[in-house]
């Protein structure tokens, strides 16, 4: 599969202008490492520090996504059934597009447990409603559609990005009576 342009440029300017601890061989050191960061949160959005901590956790599931070649179609999509966090499109070559909803579970402690544990059935439940709304709205129902759910771990709210993220694809099926099939 051919690397996208901006990947190739991206890895450009990894190699030439960050280079080992910030000293890359054409000797730009800071200022290429500020223009990498400038670039990325162009590229693949910004986390808004002064947002809650779940906000934060979305944001950081959307760069994620938006890293693994996944388009944002919504984010915080409400509904009667309850709120997609973030809707995206995966298109991959010779195959139908594929339409993503996912849940987000941000983890703002260090107890134990895994944020995505807290999708329960009915959560899923609504989630499955919600998704089915939403595609009958937008008319998308002939499309492929899954569920996937992202754990973010972000102990330490006054960190600017999380200290783990886990992206679990087709987390879940659709729940409930008359449901669609992925």
């Amino acid at each position: 599969m051919p690397v996208p342009f901006w990947h190739a440029w991206r890895d450009f300017w990894r190699s030439r202008c960050l280079g080992s601890w910030g000293q890359g061989s054409w000797g730009l050191g800071s200022w290429g490492h500020r223009y990498w960061e400038q670039w990325d949160r162009w590229r693949y959005g910004a986390i808004d520090p002064s947002a809650s901590i779940g906000k934060r956790g979305e944001q950081a599931a959307a760069r994620l996504l938006r890293r693994s070649g996944l388009m944002i179609l919504a984010e915080s999509e409400k509904d009667r059934a309850g709120e997609i966090d973030l809707i995206a499109l995966e298109r991959k070559r010779k195959q139908p597009a594929t339409i993503v909803f996912v849940e987000v579970k941000t983890l703002s402690s260090r107890l134990p447990g895994h944020p995505a544990d807290r999708v329960d059935d009915e959560k899923q439940r609504r989630l499955t409603q919600a998704a089915l709304r939403y595609l009958k709205r937008h008319k998308l129902l002939e499309h492929r559609a899954r569920f996937d759910v992202v754990a973010v771990w972000w102990p330490y709210p006054s960190d600017p990005f999380p200290e783990r993220m886990e992206h679990y694809i087709n987390a879940f099926e659709a729940v409930g009576q008359n449901q669609f099939f992925s």
